[in-house]
């Protein structure tokens, strides 16, 4: 199986802090044996957003694409911030990707891609998911995409 955390460092990866709720809603619920994790936002150290924009008026691909892998680290900070070990993470169950874009951009799957592929990175094939990837006029704050998750947690988790 593979470590997580070796993961994220052998990546140079930190995981950063979790931030608080910007609305009426909670982070994170667990049901069941699942967590399911509300939008995150590719958030910067400084509270600055990483690559605000739409995508295909002035926001690349790549750009894009990277901005939803500090996406997914923000989801596995929260993760490990909750259960306080990352070993506790059964499967990446399903990933839901939204994307700011303009009606003629087509490559929202390519810009998903950087959050699922930190997922399998990080926890090899308990990083597979299902996951759909949604083009939308706007999102919170001006960002490029938000990224949320349900997570099967092991029963050892609580």
């Amino acid at each position: 199986m593979v470590d997580p955390y070796a993961r994220l460092s052998e990546l140079g990866l930190t995981l950063p802090k979790p931030s608080l709720p910007k609305g009426s809603y909670a982070p994170m619920v667990e049901s069941l044996g699942m967590v399911y994790i509300s939008g995150n936002l590719p958030i910067l150290e400084d509270g600055a957003l990483l690559s605000p924009g739409l995508c295909g008026a002035g926001v690349g691909v790549d750009e894009a694409a990277e901005a939803a892998r500090l996406c997914a680290l923000h989801i596995i900070g929260r993760l490990h911030d909750y259960l306080t070990s990352l070993a506790h993470v059964d499967q990446i169950v399903k990933l839901v990707g939204f994307v700011a874009a303009t009606a003629s951009f087509r490559d929202h799957p390519q810009v998903i891609n950087g959050a699922s592929d930190l997922f399998v990175e990080v926890f090899g094939d308990r990083g597979r998911h299902a996951r759909s990837a949604i083009g939308v006029a706007s999102l919170p704050l001006g960002s490029c995409v938000e990224v949320e998750a349900i997570v099967r947690i092991s029963p050892e988790a609580r």
